[in-house]
C-alpha cells in the first residue's frame, strides 16, 4: 500500500493530540459542567428532559443520557486518555478512534459555550473519518475526504475574511491588530505586535495568498501536495509562536500529513511493523461510497451557505442535513471573519464591605499589567477564553458568566481552581462586581521603564453589584 506508512504515522499523531485534547479537559472538566460547576451537565440534560421526547438522543447525542455524576465525567476522560495510548501504540485502532470519537462528542454536547470552538468539531471530524481511514487503509476515498477536510479549513479561512466584508481585512491593516486583541497572547505576540505597519500589510497579504490559493495544491500533482503541505506546515507554526490556539494548529499540521504519500523523506520514520484490523479491500467500497456521498451532499450545502448562495434544497436534502448536524462531523469552518481591533478585559471583584474591592486573578487571560503572556498550548483553558468571548457583548447575553459570579459567591472548590488567585481563601465574599477595561500592549520604551506589558482604561461597568441570596443573585443599589 502505498500510503501505508503515511496512514500509520497519521493515527499515532492523532492519538496523541486526542490524549492531549482529553488531559486537558481532564482538569477543567468538574469546574466547567460538574455538579458545582459554572454549566452543569446534569441541569442541562434535565431541561432538555422536560422540553423534548425520544429526539433528544438523536439530537443530542452524548453518553452523559447515561449518567452524568462528576464521577463518570472523570471517568469519560480518563478512559480517552487510556484509548488515546493505546491508539498511539497501534492497538484495535479501528475500535480506539470509534470510541475516542463518542467520548468527543459527548462532551461537545452537554459543554455549552464551553466547546464552542472549531477545533472542537474539526477534531470530531478528523475523529470520524479515521475510523474509516483505520478500517479501509487501501481506500483512496477516505484519504480525499480528509484531504478534503484540509481544503475546507483553509479556503473557508480565507473565504469568510472576504465575505464578511470587514474594513481591517479588505484594507490589509488585520494584523496590527491581531497580536494584541487575539483572545490568548503569548510574549511572542507581543514583540510581533510592535512591527511596523508595512510588516503586518505585506504578512496579511501572503495569509490570503496561502488560505486562498495554496488549498488548490492538494487536488493537483503530487509534487505541488508536498510544496503546498510545507506551505500550509510553516504557516501554523508561525500560527503558534505568536497565540495560543489548544491543539487547533498540531491538528492542522496532522491534516498536512497526509499530502505526502510513501515516497518522501518521512518513509524511514513511520514504518509499522504491525498489521492493522482492515476490512477486505474488496467490501471496502460497501462503508466507503455511502460514507463519501453523504459527506459531499453535506459539503455542497455548507459551500452555499458560506458563499452566500440561496438555494431552494428539497426538503429530503434539508431533513438530512438536520440529521447529520448534532454528531458535528460534517462542517463548516473560517476563524477570525471580522477581526477584533481593540481589547476588552473583564475584571471580577469582590468585596465584603462595599468599599474595598480585590480583583480575582486568571490563570492567562491579560489581568495584572506586569503579567507576561505565557504559552499555553496545547491546553486549553476554556473559561479564560470565553471571557474573551464574553467582554465583546453583554453578560446578559452570557448565562455561563451569571453561573460563574454565582460559583464564585458560593465559594465552588472546582470553580476556583479554574483561576489562578482567589482574594477570598477563608470565606467568599459578600458582594461582586465586573469591571471591563480597554487593554492595550505597551510600546518597548515603556515596557523598560516600568514593566509592564499592558496599559488599561477603564470603561465602566460590566457586571452590577450582586450578592447572593438563597443562591439567587440580588442587585445591590450603591448610594453615591
Amino acid at each position: 500500500m502505498k500510503n501505508n506508512n503515511i496512514r500509520f504515522l497519521f493515527l499515532k499523531l492523532l492519538g496523541a493530540i486526542y490524549l492531549i485534547a482529553f488531559a486537558s479537559l481532564g482538569v477543567q472538566i468538574p469546574g466547567l459542567i460538574g455538579s458545582n460547576g459554572i454549566l452543569p451537565a446534569s441541569q442541562f440534560l434535565e431541561m432538555l428532559c422536560a422540553q423534548m421526547g425520544y429526539e433528544r438522543y438523536w439530537f443530542v447525542p452524548t453518553l452523559f443520557w447515561l449518567n452524568s455524576s462528576d464521577v463518570f465525567l472523570i471517568f469519560l476522560c480518563c478512559v480517552g486518555m487510556l484509548l488515546s495510548v493505546l491508539l498511539i501504540f497501534e492497538f484495535f485502532q479501528p475500535v480506539c478512534l470509534l470510541f475516542l470519537w463518542i467520548f468527543y462528542l459527548s462532551f461537545v454536547n452537554v459543554s455549552g459555550d464551553f466547546f464552542s470552538f472549531q477545533w472542537d468539531n474539526l477534531l470530531l471530524e478528523v475523529g470520524f473519518l479515521s475510523i474509516f481511514y483505520a478500517l479501509c487503509p487501501s481506500s483512496k476515498i477516505v484519504l480525499w475526504l480528509l484531504r478534503l477536510v484540509l481544503f475546507k479549513l483553509m479556503f473557508f479561512s480565507g473565504i469568510v475574511k472576504l465575505l464578511s466584508g470587514d474594513v481591517a481585512w479588505k484594507s490589509f491593516t488585520a494584523l496590527t491588530y491581531h497580536y494584541e486583541t487575539q483572545p490568548l497572547p503569548n510574549l511572542f505576540s507581543y514583540y510581533f505586535h510592535q512591527f511596523p505597519n508595512w510588516f503586518h500589510s505585506l504578512s496579511c497579504k501572503l495569509m490570503f495568498a496561502i488560505e486562498l490559493i495554496v488549498p488548490f495544491f492538494i487536488f493537483i500533482k503530487r509534487r505541488y501536495r508536498v510544496f503546498g503541505s510545507i506551505i500550509l506546515i510553516a504557516f501554523q507554526l508561525i500560527i503558534m509562536v505568536t497565540g495560543n490556539y489548544c491543539f487547533f494548529n498540531l491538528l492542522t499540521i496532522l491534516l498536512c500529513v497526509l499530502l505526502l504519500d510513501d515516497n518522501s523523506l518521512l518513509q524511514k520514520f513511520t514504518e509499522s511493523k504491525k498489521d492493522p484490523i482492515k476490512i477486505d479491500p474488496k467490501k471496502q467500497k460497501w462503508i466507503t461510497v455511502p460514507i463519501a456521498s453523504l459527506i459531499l451532499i453535506i459539503t455542497t450545502m455548507q459551500f452555499s451557505i458560506v458563499f452566500q448562495i440561496q438555494i431552494d434544497w428539497p426538503m429530503p436534502l434539508k431533513q438530512l442535513y438536520s440529521l447529520v448536524l448534532p454528531f458535528r462531523s460534517v462542517n463548516t469552518y473560517g476563524l477570525f471573519a471580522v477581526m477584533t481591533t481593540s481589547r476588552s478585559e473583564i475584571i471580577i471583584e469582590g468585596s465584603n464591605d462595599l468599599k474595598n474591592w480585590f480583583a480575582y486573578e486568571f490563570k492567562y487571560k491579560p489581568g495584572d499589567l506586569k503579567k507576561f503572556p505565557c504559552f499555553v498550548a496545547p491546553h486549553q483553558p476554556r473559561l479564560d477564553w470565553q471571557m474573551w468571548f464574553a467582554a465583546l457583548g453583554s453578560y446578559r447575553n452570557n448565562q455561563w458568566f451569571i453561573n460563574f459570579c454565582v460559583r464564585l459567591l458560593q465559594g465552588s472548590k472546582d470553580v476556583l481552581k479554574l483561576i489562578a488567585y482567589n482574594p477570598f481563601s477563608d470565606s467568599p465574599p459578600h458582594y461582586l462586581r465586573a469591571l471591563i477595561y480597554d487593554y492595550k500592549f505597551t510600546d518597548m520604551d515603556t515596557k523598560h521603564r516600568t514593566g509592564n506589558l499592558w496599559k488599561r482604561e477603564l470603561k465602566g461597568l460590566y457586571f452590577p453589584v450582586v450578592t447572593l441570596k438563597e443562591d439567587r443573585l440580588l442587585p445591590i443599589t450603591l448610594n453615591n
